[in-house]
């Protein structure tokens, strides 16, 4: 691939998931969440693993651990998350989503399918289901992270 290709091809990923986050959001949004920003849905990406410390969602983010630590303190104080003991770790507490978390999450993952719909409309089921699973060959394991 030329340098030109390459570039083309990165411009293209960026604006399709520039595209995907802002229409997300807007749906989320629609559905009532109008307190969120997108930074918050990439925190849900990881909280909804069975929590994470402030420390992991801080890696998973590309934040300090105190940007990460302020994200939870408003994510608390909204009501879409809560503080635990930590199972493995009594030094450590445990951020998980609560019901207004996962109703949020649930209210994303409509967005989303309302978001790639006309993709799948204009590339055809078979062709999306190839693009799902090349860029998943590409990029298995994330992390899903804002473009600060």
């Amino acid at each position: 691939m030329q340098n030109s290709e390459a570039m083309a091809l990165s411009a293209a990923l960026l604006a399709a998931a520039g595209e995907l986050t802002q229409r997300i959001h807007e749906g989320v949004v629609a559905r009532g969440f109008e307190e969120l920003r997108p930074a918050h849905g990439f925190a849900f990406a990881r909280l909804s693993w069975d929590g994470a410390t402030v420390t992991d969602l801080a890696a998973h983010l590309g934040v300090t651990k105190q940007a990460a630590s302020q994200l939870v303190d408003e994510l608390v104080r909204k009501g879409y998350a809560e503080r635990r003991p930590h199972p493995g770790d009594a030094r450590a507490r445990l951020v998980v989503m609560t019901e207004r978390g996962w109703a949020c999450a649930r209210a994303a993952e409509e967005s989303a399918a309302d978001a790639v719909r006309p993709w799948v409309d204009r590339l055809g089921e078979r062709k999306a289901r190839a693009l799902l699973e090349q860029l998943l060959a590409v990029a298995p394991n994330g992390p899903i992270r804002p473009a600060w």
